[in-house]
């Protein structure tokens, strides 16, 4: 059995003629509104216990709406959410603290309303207490509490007992970043013991090194749901493709999905990495001095052309990145039907593992200007550490070890 499955969701706000109406549109009363706008329709999915999901968007795509309606803070216009667990929410910074009461008052209030009973609340204040690390402002009002100082509460009091399913939603980041490594070191604990994981941001790196699935939302509906890095592939490509014409999909045949998107004015034709003796390789060594080189054609005439290219991890997390704008090598005025070769040569500093290289073709600093091609998975290839001390990680860094005795 699932822990959560919903089904037929959506969302509407609507006006009616007057405050009667709506409340006997309650009642099955035929009064019809004014004014109704759709925020989501048509959302199903189904979570699993231990699952981990991300659940990505733009401003506006109804991430936090659906979020709202999962915890119960929201009614639904339409369809069912089945939750078979209890559920610890972190949604809007500060929601439910009341500014005129301390830290202390507002977390035994707020796990009085998570379900927890008085005992339990007497047992972990102090745990909360410290974790929050606000000091003496944990006997102050909220309302002289900064942002972040709210957040530590918050994530505190949501976490100070293990849920079946822990949803957070954009709150964390505003949080500083030594608090961030420190909530997100309590997720993966929980995660190791079970708990479902529901989280909404537009970190590529947080959904991708915390999720095994992730949730695409546009103007209201789910239009993807996938691998996290094939998902934030897409999400990136919508993004730099706003009116989706562009953007394909497919697979390859590693099983891998790959997605590129652009207007097509200039398209890489080939890439390929080799050794110092100029060999293509598949498998480099940590610190292999390489090249990776990439052929480019221009198919039409464009004021400037700039390289940009990432090496991602499995997971699709950018290990490293930057483009010829940064370099200060950007091409300008380029002619139709020209072809460039772009030599990259650099040091395979990096822990071993599997990677892939993106690219992307554009006229500036960003993709988000003029893209005429952006590529995932355009190469892949494997890092193995044959002659290095082992270490962990994923980079290499030599180290130089002095010893004495005092």
């Amino acid at each position: 059995m699932s822990l959560m499955r919903v089904e037929h969701l959506a969302k509407a706000y609507r006006k009616y003629k007057s405050e009667w109406h709506r409340v006997g549109s309650w009642f099955g009363l035929p009064f019809k509104p004014t004014e109704e706008h759709w925020v989501l329709r048509h959302i199903g999915f189904e979570v699993q216990s231990g699952e981990a999901i991300g659940i990505v968007g733009q401003n506006g795509a109804g991430k936090s709406t659906l979020l709202k309606m999962i915890t119960g803070t929201l009614r639904p216009t339409e369809g069912t959410i089945a939750v078979n667990g209890r559920i610890a929410a972190i949604l809007e910074l500060g929601m439910g603290f009341n500014p005129e009461l301390t830290g202390r008052q507002n977390v035994i209030h707020t796990a009085g309303l998570m379900g927890f009973s008085s005992e339990q609340i007497q047992q972990v204040i102090p745990e909360i207490q410290n974790f929050a690390e606000v000091g003496g402002y944990f006997d102050e009002p909220v309302r002289t509490y900064s942002s972040g100082m709210q957040m530590r509460v918050a994530f505190a009091v949501a976490t100070a007992l293990r849920p079946e399913i822990l949803i957070v939603d954009e709150a964390l980041s505003v949080g500083d970043a030594y608090f961030q490594h420190k909530s997100f070191n309590r997720i993966r604990e929980f995660q190791e013991q079970g708990t479902t994981l529901l989280i909404v941001s537009h970190d590529r790196a947080a959904i991708q090194g915390l999720c095994d699935r992730a949730l695409l939302l546009e103007q209201g509906t789910i239009i993807k749901d996938g691998s996290p890095e094939e998902v934030m592939d897409f999400y990136n490509a919508i993004i730099a493709e706003k009116e989706n014409a562009t953007v394909e999909v497919k697979e390859l045949e590693s099983g891998k999905v790959q997605t590129s998107s652009g207007t097509g004015e200039a398209r890489v034709e080939s890439i390929v990495l080799m050794n110092k003796k100029g060999q293509p390789i598949e498998y480099v060594n940590v610190g292999e001095l390489v090249t990776l080189r990439i052929d480019v054609k221009v198919y039409a005439a464009i004021p400037r052309l700039v390289l940009g290219y990432m090496i991602k991890d499995r997971l699709g997390q950018v290990t490293f990145g930057t483009n010829t704008w940064h370099t200060e090598q950007t091409l300008d005025d380029v002619v139709a039907d020209s072809r460039h070769r772009f030599d990259i040569k650099f040091p395979m500093n990096i822990g071993p593992g599997s990677y892939s290289v993106s690219t992307a073709l554009v006229s500036t600093e960003t993709h988000l200007e003029n893209n005429y091609e952006w590529l995932d998975l355009a190469l892949v290839f494997n890092v193995i550490n044959s002659d290095k001390i082992i270490f962990a990680g994923n980079c290499w860094i030599q180290p130089s070890i002095s010893i004495e005795r005092l």
